[in-house]
């Protein structure tokens, strides 16, 4: 390369005058446009989109007149917070660069994001400061959860893993309690209507004790639906206490901010939400252990007492009525150890009759001995016959997994008089 380029103080390397070879003018050029040409900041729509086993990304930036070849490397495509695909609206942030061997100029992508998403940043830090200032986040308006909920409604999507996790949780940890899941799509066009909607559905159910609203991970387009304002002003108005379970722990949503409680995960959200039978077992026992030793210390203060009395000269005279408190103290000591155990043998009973009615109205239970839930392809239950045709595909639940069927036959045949 000596000799190929005259450099002078201040100035591009500029050619000699004697002829280049291809890749020597590639190199000029090259060179001329990495100082020329400061970071840009281009618009348009991804097209010809590649993904290498490198994990370096190539695509075509477009708009209605040209296009321009883009460069997105392995490490700056881990720092997007969305997936970019053929079609995308996108905003791209980079150096304008010459592949040399193709002569080709081209712009090396260093940040991405969907073009309006600055404008749907500002329009939701508006949207947080106003439901701010309306005292919509302060914890003294947040609900405890109640201790032993009777029964649990979800807002989610009914296919999606989210709700395979909590049902598999809460069965683990207390099964027979009553389970109703009110559908709603959890992202795109329209999904925050519907989970305000489902909401509202649950708000009217009396028997309903506490509200998981919940989804998976994804990426913010993904989770926008729980940042729209009717979605975070349903919760707000909610007549029992809400868990918002939205994405993983390191997306927060208007939805986290407004619930009464904020679970990381789907399944921490079943984690909070009730107590495993061998925690209750265990406070039971830890309440039993207190009540005991709250007897000790009465019976141990009125000897106490006693020896005070017993010892003192101008009082011995008293001694046959000091012995009586003794015995009384005794006595008393024996009544309330009695009465703590009645006391622990009759909560122990009672937890165990409501665990039972509990387990005996559950779904699941009328599942285990030998029944089924039939549901169409939308999860719609299906209760007579003439609710579907030959050839439909049906869904059918058991007590341990799912049948997938398709309809031979049907025939529609009257219910017994009197149902």
């Amino acid at each position: 390369m000596t000799g190929l380029f005259d450099t002078a103080a201040g100035e591009a390397a500029r050619p000699t005058r004697r002829p280049l070879t291809v890749s020597e003018l590639n190199a000029w050029v090259g060179a001329l446009l990495e100082e020329g040409v400061p970071q840009v900041k281009v618009e348009g729509e991804i097209s010809n989109l590649r993904r290498y086993p490198s994990g370096h990304t190539y695509f075509t930036l477009k708009d209605a007149d040209a296009q321009v070849a883009a460069v997105l490397f392995r490490g700056n495509a881990l720092g997007l917070r969305f997936r970019p695909a053929d079609g995308a609206h996108v905003v791209v942030r980079g150096r304008v660069g010459l592949y040399q061997a193709r002569g080709a100029y081209q712009i090396v992508v260093e940040g991405m994001e969907p073009a309006g998403l600055g404008a749907l940043q500002r329009a939701l830090e508006a949207l947080r400061e106003r439901l701010r200032a309306e005292g919509l986040f302060e914890a003294a308006r947040k609900r405890p959860l109640p201790r032993l909920p009777r029964c649990i409604g979800i807002v989610t999507s009914p296919r999606g893993a989210a709700l395979k996790d909590i049902l598999r949780v809460l069965e683990r940890r207390f099964d027979g309690l009553r389970i109703i899941v009110a559908p709603a799509r959890v992202q795109g066009e329209g999904a925050g209507r519907e989970i305000a909607g489902a909401l509202g559905d649950l708000d009217r159910v009396r028997e309903v004790d506490v509200v998981i609203v919940t989804r998976g991970g994804g990426s913010i387009e993904d989770l926008w639906a729980f940042n729209e304002e009717i979605v975070a002003r349903a919760i707000a108005a909610s007549r029992v206490p809400v868990i918002s379970a939205v994405g993983h722990e390191i997306d927060v949503t208007l939805a986290d901010l407004v619930a009464d409680l904020r679970a990381p995960t789907p399944s921490a959200a079943a984690e909070m939400v009730v107590l495993s039978r061998l925690e209750l077992f265990d406070r039971l026992a830890s309440l039993r252990a207190r009540l005991a030793s709250a007897a000790r210390y009465l019976v141990a203060e009125a000897r106490r007492r006693f020896e005070r009395v017993r010892t003192d000269r101008a009082l011995r005279e008293a001694s046959a009525r000091l012995r009586e408190a003794i015995f009384r103290a005794d006595d008393l000591g024996a009544r309330l150890r009695a009465a703590a155990a009645g006391r622990t043998r009759d909560g122990r009973h009672r937890l165990e009759r409501l665990a039972g009615r509990l387990g005996a109205l559950s779904p699941l239970a009328v599942l285990a001995r030998g029944y089924a839930v039939c549901t169409d392809v939308t999860g719609t239950i299906l209760r007579e016959a003439g609710g579907v045709g030959a050839g439909a595909p049906v869904r059918v639940r058991l007590h341990r997994g799912r049948l997938f069927c398709e309809v031979k036959e049907v025939e529609d045949v009257a219910p017994p008089e009197g149902l």
